[in-house]
């Protein structure tokens, strides 16, 4: 799998990180949007394990964008992007984690639960029988990362307030990877836990904007709260009427590219 792509002309001043993991592509439509005003970098993250893809994205960036650049992270991205910007603070002049799940455990306990009371009963049959086949051990690769697309299409529809007409798909789409999710995951939840992620935003020395829909089942606190005690330069931003992405929410899509195309000039 080809591990970015590139948007607009160089110089690439801005990165955009996909979430999952194991979920690469996602960003195109941002990418897209933000490409009129500057080259952008889709990194694709390939690597199978947490550390593995720290160090993709570092390479990745250090090999095709215009350093320092503005680190745009999504869901998992933005936890990625969160802890390439600790470790080495020289590839980032600003950080903006969009969605992303809390930084302290306490906070995501009741996601998956509030995702799965937003389905019709038809959906959560069908999502409780997705989940069951990603968790068999003896499921096929080719079933498991089936049936992680699909779910992930279910809780997308969940995690929305009012979606917009779903933008034009990219001619180079990319696979949806289980085992990706799963053991990437299982790495850094215990960061998670143990609160050592937490700890690292200490080392963190740029501006960070956290933007956030009232709507995403990854609760705000979970980010605002934690964030605001280690990083002294830290905004947070609650759009309202919106959920996990904002780029796809009728009425909160006009206010997030404000907010980025301010943040980027």
């Amino acid at each position: 799998m080809k591990n970015y792509r590139k948007w607009g002309s160089p110089p690439y001043t801005i990165a955009v990180i996909h979430g999952g993991p194991g979920a690469p592509g996602e960003m195109a439509p941002v990418a897209r949007e933000l490409s009129s005003l500057t080259g952008v970098l889709e990194p694709i993250q390939t690597r199978n394990t947490f550390e593995g893809q720290v160090r993709e994205l570092r390479e990745t960036l250090e090999t095709n964008a215009n350093l320092p650049v503005i680190l745009i992270g999504f869901s998992w991205g933005a936890f990625l992007s969160y802890v390439l910007t600790a470790r080495y603070p020289h590839l980032v002049k600003k950080l903006v984690l969009i969605g992303s799940g809390p930084f302290v455990e306490r906070y995501a306990a009741g996601i998956e639960a509030e995702r799965l009371n937003r389905l019709s009963e038809e959906e959560r049959v069908e999502a409780f029988g997705l989940i069951d086949v990603t968790n068999d051990p003896s499921s096929p690769v080719a079933d498991k990362d089936k049936s992680m697309a699909r779910l992930a299409a279910l809780f997308a529809g969940a995690d929305t307030f009012a979606p917009l007409p779903s933008p034009p798909r990219e001619k180079e789409v990319f696979k949806v990877s289980e085992e990706i999710n799963r053991r990437v995951w299982a790495e850094a939840k215990p960061l998670r836990i143990s609160g050592e992620l937490l700890e690292l935003g200490k080392k963190i020395k740029c501006p960070v904007l956290a933007i956030h829909g009232d709507y995403d089942p990854h609760p705000a606190a979970g980010v605002k709260g934690p964030l605001s005690g280690v990083i002294k330069n830290f905004r947070f931003v609650l759009l309202k009427k919106c959920g996990h992405e904002p780029w796809l929410e009728r009425y909160a899509r006009e206010e997030f590219f404000k907010i980025l195309n301010k943040e980027i000039v």
